[in-house]
C-alpha cells in the first residue's frame, strides 16, 4: 500500500480503491481516532455548482444519521482542496459487482440472502425519509465475514436533482438499474429501489440483467416497454417461489409492486425457510398485472395486460444522452392515422353492402359475467360457446381485475361462435401526488385539492433550512400515483427551534456530532492537546452546556489530541544518574540495558552512548527512553623479543710455508 499522504489535517489518503460517476475511493486513516477509513471525494464539476453542494449537504447529513449494521455509516464530511469529501466505515471485502463479473451467477440461497440483507437496509432509509436511487451491485458490498453493506445512501437524490441524470455519460453503468418511472424522468420513490432490487436479485440469479443493449437509452426502453424471461427459464435451480419474488418486484406500474422494501424482505425470508410468498406466481417479468392463459389460437381469443402510458416519452428524456436522427413519431403517427382511417372506410363499406350473418345459426343468451374476475368471466364464455376480446377502463366501483360490463350486454342474444368484448376494471383512476416541498402550505393544500386529492394530516417540525409554515415533507412522495381523493399528509415547517446545548464533554466526537444532527444543529471540531482528557473525547463545548442556541446553529466541539508530545532529550555523555534525573524532570521513564556496550575511549565509561528514541522525537509523557551505558575497555598490549643478532664466522687462512716434499 501507498504510504499515507495529507489530505486534511485529520485524513490522510493511502491508496485508490474505486472511481464513479460522481467521486473517487481512496482508503484512508482517520488520524485522530487512529483507525482506517473510506474517503469519497467528489469530482471538481459538481464543487462548482452551489445548488448541488447544498443539496450534499443535506443528504450527508440525513445519510449519517442512518444506523444499520447493513448500511456503511458516514462518520464526517468536509471541505479541501476546492471539493468535497465524505469519510465512510471501510469494509474489508468486495463489491457485489466484481462478485458478479468475475463468478457470474451465484447460488440461488446466497443471492436471496444478500436481496433480503439489502431489502433491511432500504427499508430502514426509507423509514428515515431516504431513497437511495441508485441501487446497483457496485453499491452494494458484500465483506469477509459474509456481511452486506449497502452503500451512497441519499448521496444520488442530490445528483439526481442536479439533472445529472439528463447528460451524456452519466446514465452510463446505471440505466441497467432504472425503474421505469425513472427511465421516463419522473420522480423516484421507495418502491423505485424495489425495484432496482429486483434488477440486482436478477443478475445474481442469472448472470445477466434482464435487460441490456447497445446505449443506455436502449436500455431505458426495454425497462419501460419490454418483458424479459423469468429467471427460472435462464436458471432452473430458481424456485418458482422465487421466481415470483422477482416477477413482482419487476412490474412496470409501481402500484403493483411490493409497496415497501420490507415487505419484499418479508417474501425473501419466506422463500429461505420454504413458505409460501405473498407474490402471485410469475407470468413475465415486468408485467404490470399478473398474466392469463392464452387461449388456444383456434379460439380466436386474445388477451393482452394493460400497459401504462409513459408520463414522459422515453425520447425525450433521453433525447440529450446519444447523438440520434430526427425522430419519425410524426411520419409514424400520420401512417397510422391513414391506415386506420382506411380500415374503417372498408368495414363501412362493408356493412353497408350486406350482412353476412347466418340466418341459420344459433342464438345463445350472453351469461352475466359482471363482477366475475377475467379468469372466470373469460372460462364461462368459452364455455356458453364465445370467442372473447377484452379492453380496459378505469373504475371507481369495480375492482381492479373485475368484469365492468360486456357487449353485447348480458341477456342480449348472439351468435354462438361470435365475438364478446369483456371491459376489464384497471381500479380507480389513478393521479400523481403534486410535488409541495418547499411551497407554503395554504399553497401545498390548494395544489393537492385543485387535482382532486385531499390534504391529510399536517404535522409541524422545526426545521432550521425552511421558513415557518413551509412544507417540509410529504406522504406520498411526489409524483406517486394515487385514487382519487387520496389523503396528502404534510410536515410542515414551524422555523428554527430554541435548544438547550446539551453535556457532551467527555463524549467520543462521533456520539457529540450525532446528538447536535439529532437537535437540529451543526458544528465544528477544534482540536487540542490535554493532559486530563483521553484522545478523540471532548473537553468543552462553545456555547457551554446549558445555553440556549438556535437549531441550525453551529456548536464547536473542543476535542483532545491526548497529552501533548515532548521531545526525547539527547542523553549522550550523561551517566545514569544524570539521565535519570533529565528524563523524570520531562515526565519520561528512564530504561537502562544491562548489557554495556565497550568503548575505546575513558571518557565514555559509564555514560550514555546509545539511545532510542533518538533525540528530537516526539514522544507522549510517560514514555520510555532506553538507554546502554560504555563500558570502557583499555587496549591490550602485546610485548615482543628482540631478535638475536647475527653471528658471523671469520677464517682466517695462514700462508703454507711447507717446502713440498720430493726435490
Amino acid at each position: 500500500m501507498e504510504p499515507p499522504v495529507a489530505f486534511t489535517d485529520r485524513y490522510h489518503t493511502a491508496s485508490h480503491l474505486a472511481r464513479g460517476g460522481m467521486a473517487d475511493v481512496y482508503e484512508g486513516l482517520d488520524t485522530l481516532l487512529n483507525r482506517k477509513v473510506a474517503i469519497k471525494v467528489l469530482h471538481s464539476q459538481y464543487s462548482s455548482d452551489d445548488a448541488f453542494v447544498k443539496r450534499f449537504r443535506r443528504e450527508a447529513q440525513a445519510a449519517a444519521s442512518l444506523s444499520h449494521p447493513n448500511i456503511v455509516g458516514i462518520y464526517d464530511w468536509g471541505q479541501a482542496h476546492g471539493t468535497y469529501f465524505i469519510v465512510m466505515e471501510i469494509v474489508e471485502g468486495r463489491s457485489l459487482r466484481d462478485v458478479l463479473k468475475s463468478e457470474g451467477a451465484i447460488l440461488a440461497r446466497r443471492a436471496v440472502e444478500i436481496a433480503a440483507e439489502t431489502a433491511a437496509a432500504l427499508s430502514i432509509a426509507h423509514r428515515a425519509g431516504l431513497v437511495h436511487r441508485d441501487v446497483k451491485p457496485g453499491n452494494i458490498l458484500l465483506a469477509k465475514d459474509g456481511t452486506v453493506k449497502v452503500t451512497d445512501f441519499g448521496i444520488a437524490r442530490a445528483w439526481d436533482d442536479s439533472q445529472e441524470l439528463t447528460r451524456t455519460g452519466a446514465v452510463i453503468g446505471t440505466a441497467t438499474y432504472f425503474s421505469p418511472e425513472q427511465a421516463q424522468g419522473a420522480a423516484a420513490d421507495a418502491r423505485s429501489d424495489v425495484y432496482s432490487l429486483g434488477v440486482v436479485l436478477y443478475e445474481m440469479l442469472t448472470g445477466r440483467p434482464p435487460f441490456t443493449g447497445d446505449s443506455p437509452m436502449s436500455v431505458a426502453f426495454q425497462h419501460v416497454s419490454s418483458e424479459a424471461p423469468s429467471p427460472s427459464s435462464l436458471n432452473p435451480d430458481v424456485p418458482q417461489s422465487l421466481d415470483s419474488v422477482v416477477v413482482k418486484a419487476l412490474r412496470k406500474d409501481p402500484g403493483g409492486r411490493y409497496q415497501s422494501a420490507e415487505e419484499m424482505r418479508q417474501d425473501l425470508l419466506a422463500v429461505l425457510r420454504g413458505g409460501a410468498v405473498v407474490a402471485p406466481p410469475p407470468a413475465a417479468v415486468g408485467a404490470p398485472a399478473p398474466a392469463q392463459p392464452a387461449t388456444a389460437a383456434s379460439e380466436g381469443t386474445k388477451v393482452m395486460a394493460p400497459m401504462p402510458p409513459p408520463t414522459v416519452p422515453p425520447d425525450e428524456t433521453y433525447r440529450q444522452i446519444e447523438e440520434e436522427p430526427p425522430s419519425q413519431r410524426p411520419f409514424i403517427i400520420t401512417a397510422s392515422a391513414l391506415v386506420a382511417a382506411l380500415a374503417i372506410l372498408l368495414i363501412t363499406m362493408f356493412t353497408l353492402l350486406g350482412d353476412d350473418s347466418d340466418p341459420d345459426a344459433e342464438l345463445a343468451p350472453v351469461p352475466d359475467v359482471t363482477g366475475l374476475t377475467q379468469q372466470r368471466a373469460l372460462e364461462r364464455l368459452q364455455g356458453d360457446g364465445f370467442l372473447v376480446s377484452t379492453t380496459f377502463e378505469t373504475s371507481d366501483e369495480v375492482d381492479s381485475g373485475d368484469v365492468i360490463r360486456t357487449d353485447p350486454p348480458e341477456g342480449d342474444e348472439a351468435e354462438e361462435g361470435s365475438t364478446i368484448q369483456v371491459v376489464i376494471s384497471t381500479g380507480a383512476e389513478e393521479i400523481p401526488a403534486p410535488a409541495v416541498i418547499g411551497k407554503t402550505v395554504d399553497m401545498a393544500e390548494k395544489e393537492i385539492e385543485d387535482i382532486g386529492l385531499k390534504v391529510g394530516q399536517v404535522e409541524t417540525r422545526p426545521d432550521a433550512d425552511f421558513e415557518e409554515g413551509t412544507v417540509i415533507e410529504q406522504d406520498p412522495a411526489a409524483g406517486v400515483e394515487v385514487g382519487y381523493e387520496t389523503p396528502v399528509n404534510l410536515v410542515v415547517s414551524s422555523g428554527p427551534e430554541t435548544v438547550t446545548v446539551p453535556a457532551l464533554v467527555a463524549a467520543s466526537e462521533r456520539e457529540a456530532t450525532t446528538k447536535l444532527s439529532e437537535l437540529g444543529l451543526r458544528w465544528a471540531v477544534e482540536e487540542r492537546y490535554d493532559d486530563a482528557v483521553a484522545q478523540g473525547k471532548v473537553i468543552e463545548t462553545k456555547p457551554e452546556v446549558g445555553e440556549a442556541a438556535v437549531s441550525g446553529d453551529t456548536i464547536t466541539l473542543v476535542v483532545s489530541l491526548g497529552p501533548e508530545p515532548v521531545e526525547a532529550p539527547s542523553l549522550a555523555t550523561l551517566t545514569e544518574d544524570e539521565a535519570r534525573e533529565l528524563v523524570e524532570e520531562l515526565g519520561l521513564t528512564l530504561n537502562v540495558l544491562n548489557t554495556r556496550q565497550p568503548v575505546a575511549i575513558q571518557s565514555q565509561d559509564g555514560t550514555v552512548v546509545n539511545q532510542a528514541p533518538p533525540p528530537g522525537t516526539e514522544i507522549l509523557p510517560e514514555s520510555i527512553v532506553t538507554v546502554t551505558l560504555g563500558e570502557y575497555t583499555p587496549p591490550t598490549t602485546v610485548t615482543t623479543a628482540p631478535p638475536e643478532p647475527t653471528t658471523t664466522e671469520t677464517v682466517t687462512t695462514q700462508p703454507d710455508t711447507t717446502a713440498p716434499s720430493g726435490g
